[in-house]
């Protein structure tokens, strides 16, 4: 369940109890929308996870027709928007780019929440790229980032590409129309953002996610993953992590709320490039940092922001724990050889 990964499953829904059943939309991106044209690779990892058999209903969906949602949403108390268009493919579909799809599959899926009757609550997974703290003629980074932060669309990164500038806005604008619809009066949509930092830690994918592949970069000196990290550190003044066990665990508790909704910060620390460099260069010895992978400001900005843990949220993993299992699921995966 990381932030930007387009062919995650978008939709579960829970009924509220112990033994509640899971509904899960396994989505395509190329118009196939039909389970049975999904990898099956992937649609076996879901279907391997423990109580599959009885508590989970896999429902095939293309992701620029959200209406397929609908049969996965109906019945469901929650629901979760996971994934995102990443690479669109303007030949194929009738929006112009990443941004427009978005955030119309955004305002579908929503308006299928209300049209149900019975989702209470949408858990929506923001990303940290729309929380920058720069001011907004992109002119200076302010000394804090919360949840009041958000990335002026109109500024050009200096490290970003243009993919890199679609993803930026489409998960800007997408949390912000998502966000539109919460309505506390009268029993109406509760919507929860959480806007999640960059994610480490193992997985149980059979490739390394492209997010752990950022944190290590200043270990494997592969290039365009290390600009995205020097993006992320222009962009938020630091580089803020957060384990993906943390990530999961943020959700369900959004979820077993009694009543919750807003922006959420969702990262449990805030280290500059430099520090991370310090900490693998420690740590890891027989595998070197080049000197042009650890340049930077030694300290960075720090979050001002507690509102998940004053709802009683708790990290259980910190800087270090979130370094060592990045690098450790990449030794598994036979990065390092």
């Amino acid at each position: 369940m990381r932030s930007g990964d387009e062919r995650s499953a978008k939709m579960e829904g829970v009924d509220g109890d112990d033994q509640a059943q899971v509904s899960g939309s396994v989505e395509s991106d190329d118009g196939g929308g039909g389970l049975e044209e999904e990898d099956p690779s992937k649609v076996g990892l879901l279907k391997a996870l423990p109580h599959a058999d009885t508590r989970l209903v896999l429902f095939g969906a293309d992701i620029y027709k959200a209406e397929e949602f609908e049969p996965a949403i109906r019945g469901c108390q929650f629901v979760f928007h996971i994934a995102t268009p990443l690479l669109h493919n303007t030949q194929s579909t009738k929006f112009k780019d990443t941004t427009e799809a978005a955030t119309e599959g955004v305002k579908s899926i929503l308006g299928t929440c209300i049209r149900s009757k019975t989702v209470k609550r949408l858990i929506y997974t923001g990303s940290v790229v729309a929380a920058s703290p720069l001011k907004e003629d992109g002119s200076n980074i302010r000394d804090r980032i919360d949840e009041s932060c958000w990335t002026p669309l109109h500024h050009s990164f200096s490290y970003s590409s243009s993919i890199d500038q679609e993803y930026i806005s489409s998960k800007t604008l997408s949390e912000k129309e998502a966000l539109s619809y919460c309505n506390l009066e009268e029993g109406g949509l509760e919507v929860v953002s959480l806007a999640c930092a960059l994610v480490g830690g193992d997985t149980l994918l059979s490739y390394l996610p492209p997010t752990v592949g950022v944190i290590i970069s200043q270990l494997t000196g592969e290039e365009d993953r290390y600009r995205q990290l020097k993006l992320l550190q222009e962009m938020l003044g630091s580089v803020p992590l957060i384990h993906i066990d943390d990530v999961c665990e943020a959700h369900i508790f959004c979820m077993e709320q009694p009543s919750m909704a807003g922006r959420f910060l969702c990262a449990c620390t805030y280290p500059t490039i430099a520090e991370m460099a310090k900490h693998f260069t420690n740590k890891y010895p027989e595998i070197q940092v080049a000197k042009r992978f650890s340049e930077g400001p030694e300290t960075g900005i720090d979050c001002q922001s507690t509102k998940l843990r004053d709802m009683g949220f708790e990290y259980k993993y910190d800087f270090k724990r979130i370094l060592d299992d990045s690098v450790e699921c990449s030794k598994r995966m036979g990065i390092f050889k």
